[in-house]
């Protein structure tokens, strides 16, 4: 058996009872690296298991699944990814591949920044399209997905915006690369380029979908005991400082209910904060 068991977005305690079971008596337990990360190491995590964990990179997951399922079909495998499995396309081919070769599979399901972004107070059927927003470079600068941020503000519909992870290849050993430590794009970086773009808009003649004083909400760490959000316009998103990663954007969809009000006024920034202004835990 296949087991795909979501590790939840905060600690090694995240992981439900049903799926640490299931990590104890596997023969093997892969721990997916690439697409989210949690707030311990591999090393806190194999302690709080008692299982060794074997890390499996974009590489591995994508191009040597059938080194994960490997005897899959006469003994069982576990596959662990933080937040919950579904929370990326790759797993889902991984799934795809088992079934191809015979191999059944069981999904745990977990949290994931998907639900868990209602804890800000938006709600959660209120939310349209979600979009990756990925770190630019001196030649690549796209501004595409800001189509849908457009669509969902028309549908008077939340934005959730996954921010960007980057992860250089430093060089190549016995045909693998080798990845330097990722850098991962934080709240602040997300809204300088999306002002970016609004000013693109602006100069080409276009009425941006989002201006500078566009609510939002800044999230990091979400299910982490140092979770923190900021809510404010998305010019005061360009210097608020939420620490560490992980960081998640939320662009407002317009008109908000009472209730949504009520919930973004206990995160709000002050009005007079400075530049590069730290949110306390919240």
């Amino acid at each position: 058996m296949l087991y795909m068991i979501g590790l939840g977005l905060g600690d090694a305690k995240d992981i439900t009872v049903k799926g640490l079971e299931v990590v104890r008596r596997c023969s093997r337990v892969y721990l997916e690296t690439y697409t989210s990360v949690l707030t311990v190491g591999k090393e806190i995590l194999e302690e709080f298991y008692e299982r060794k964990l074997i890390l499996a990179d974009r590489e591995e997951v994508e191009q040597e699944a059938d080194n994960i399922l490997k005897d899959a079909d006469i003994s069982d495998v576990a596959f662990l990814v933080v937040g919950d499995p579904f929370g990326a396309t790759t797993h889902s081919d991984l799934i795809l591949r088992a079934t191809k070769l015979g191999i059944p599979y069981r999904v745990i399901h977990n949290a994931s920044i998907m639900n868990a972004v209602g804890c800000c107070g938006l709600q959660l059927y209120k939310f349209g399209e979600t979009v990756s927003i990925v770190f630019w470079t001196d030649t690549w600068r796209p501004e595409s997905f800001f189509d849908k941020v457009k669509k969902n503000r028309q549908n008077g519909t939340h934005t959730l915006c996954l921010l960007g992870k980057c992860s250089a290849v430093s060089l190549e050993s016995q045909g693998r690369k080798i990845y330097e430590p990722p850098r991962y794009m934080s709240v602040n970086q997300a809204a300088q380029q999306l002002l970016e773009i609004v000013q693109n808009q602006r100069i080409r003649g276009e009425e941006p979908a989002v201006t500078e004083e566009t609510l939002c909400v800044g999230l990091a760490r979400v299910g982490a005991e140092d979770q923190k959000i900021a809510a404010g316009t998305l010019q005061q998103m360009s210097t608020v400082d939420l620490g560490g990663p992980l960081h998640s954007l939320i662009i407002t969809g317009g008109s908000l209910h009472p209730l949504e009000m009520e919930m973004l006024s206990l995160f709000t920034i002050p009005e007079n904060s400075s530049e590069s202004q730290s949110i306390g835990g919240l």
